[in-house]
């Protein structure tokens, strides 16, 4: 029987074939490259023989965008490989720069019958092609340079050539953007790793700063507390000496509270520099809140104008902690209220407060936690709302000048908070500018005491 004879490929069939082909070398090529113009490369080397190219390049735009310089070629002539860094085109002339400036593909049938490119006859000899197609590549809808692909012989494209032209074009286009938003992300990246490593270097010089300060102020304190510690001594010598007049011993007295005072403040920036290098380790026992709020209430010099009053239960209100610290801290908050009250009352309160039922802990053991909790009220000058938080710094109060009217260094909130928080608790504030503030002491109880629970 004779044989069927075999259809050959429709036009149409081909053209697809050959647009999946380069379509697929084009992904390939971004796949494989580092960079966007190893993309261009690797493209032109796979795309430029299914289109029947002799030659390819993609000029981009340069550092001065009138000017485009040659990105990627392929298959040159070896005679001019030595020169194709240095080839720049100008945006508007030949064939590649009208791609670029006209934004419209730009085909070139007879560069030899074209008279307006009498002066690339020359080059086009040298180099060995006859026709060129150049086809603007877009970026943001842009067109940011252009792929030229030369031909031996002359003549047209064909209808599905063109095609498959502009398709590679627009391909090239994309999977080049995506590589420089891929090389512009890893360029982010990079810059971000080497920012961290400059963070974390000056996070530990911060740090050993931090730490050397401390050790300077450690060692300052304790040599002024020790001659101070001598004057006080003699001063109360000489007023139990018995032998000063009136004047004398009003002079003496004032000398003792301008040194406690001193040595107080000498005391606090110890006590906050030695907690911060962790020298300060609490020394846990039962205690009596109530009994701890009355004694730091006993110690305090209230201003003969305020009102003072004190809200406690009859009974004890146990808690396991650090009776001295706890003192320390009541202290300092009264003192506090007392120096930016000018006038109205101060009101210290103790009492027990249940922890929430709702937490994973609550709910799996039953146990609510009990908090002691100690509040110290004024009706004082208040604090604004964006320095609530700041008043815990370090030598830090509401008004810095060096001309303001209440005193201190700004230490006591934050010793009080820092000794809070390394007992497990904390020292909060609630205030409003010109209607007073109020200050919590809240601390874990370690005992159950549900009777007296909120």
């Amino acid at each position: 029987m004779p044989e069927t004879p075999v259809a050959a490929p429709l036009p149409a069939a081909d053209t697809l074939l050959r647009e999946l082909q380069a379509a697929r070398e084009i992904a390939h090529a971004f796949q494989t490259a580092a960079t966007p113009l190893e993309v261009y490369r690797l493209a032109l080397e796979r795309v430029s023989p299914l289109v029947g190219a002799a030659f390819a390049s993609v000029f981009l735009r340069d550092a001065d965008p009138a000017v485009l310089r040659l990105a990627a070629s392929w298959n040159w002539p070896p005679a001019f490989a030595g020169f194709l860094g240095q080839m720049r085109v100008r945006v508007g002339a030949g064939p590649t720069g009208v791609a670029v400036a006209e934004n419209r593909v730009v085909e070139v049938h007879n560069v030899f019958a074209a008279a307006e490119l009498e002066d690339w006859w020359e080059v086009a000899r040298e180099l060995g092609f006859a026709a060129s197609v150049s086809l603007p590549l877009l970026q943001g809808g842009r067109p940011e340079g252009a792929v030229t692909f030369y031909f031996r012989e002359p003549g047209a494209p064909r209808s599905h050539d063109r095609h498959l032209l502009r398709l590679v074009a627009d391909q090239l286009a994309a999977i080049a953007e995506k590589a420089h938003l891929i090389e512009d992300l890893q360029r982010a990246n990079a810059l971000l790793r080497l920012q961290n490593v400059e963070l974390e270097a000056r996070y530990r010089e911060a740090e050993e700063a931090r730490r050397l300060r401390g050790e300077l102020l450690a060692n300052v304190s304790h040599e002024l507390r020790t001659p101070l510690t001598a004057i006080l001594g003699y001063a109360y010598l000489l007023r139990d000496g018995g032998a000063l007049g009136e004047d004398q011993a009003a002079q003496v007295d004032r000398i003792e509270q301008a040194g406690a005072q001193l040595l107080g403040l000498i005391e606090d920036l110890l006590d906050l520099t030695n907690l911060q290098l962790g020298r300060m380790a609490p020394q846990v026992e039962t205690c009596d809140a109530v009994a701890l709020l009355h004694a730091a209430m006993g110690s305090a010099a209230p201003p003969p104008q305020l009102e003072v009053r004190v809200v406690a239960p009859d009974a004890t209100v146990p808690v396991r902690t650090d009776g001295s610290q706890v003192l320390r801290i009541l202290r300092n908050l009264l003192s506090n209220a007392f120096k930016f009250t000018p006038e109205g009352s101060v009101t210290a309160r103790v009492r027990v407060a249940s922890g929430s039922p709702w937490t994973d802990e609550a709910r799996r053991t039953g146990d609510v936690r009990h908090r002691v909790v100690w509040e110290v009220e004024d009706t004082g000058i208040g604090i604004e709302a964006d320095e609530l938080e700041r008043i815990f710094d370090e030598f830090r109060q509401v008004d810095g000048s060096a001309t303001r009217r209440f005193g201190g260094v700004g230490i006591g909130l934050a010793l009080s908070r820092q000794l809070a928080r390394r007992l497990g608790g904390d020292v909060t504030v609630r205030s409003e500018p010109g209607k007073g503030s109020l200050f919590t002491l809240a601390l874990p109880a370690g005992l159950a005491r549900p009777e007296l629970a909120e």
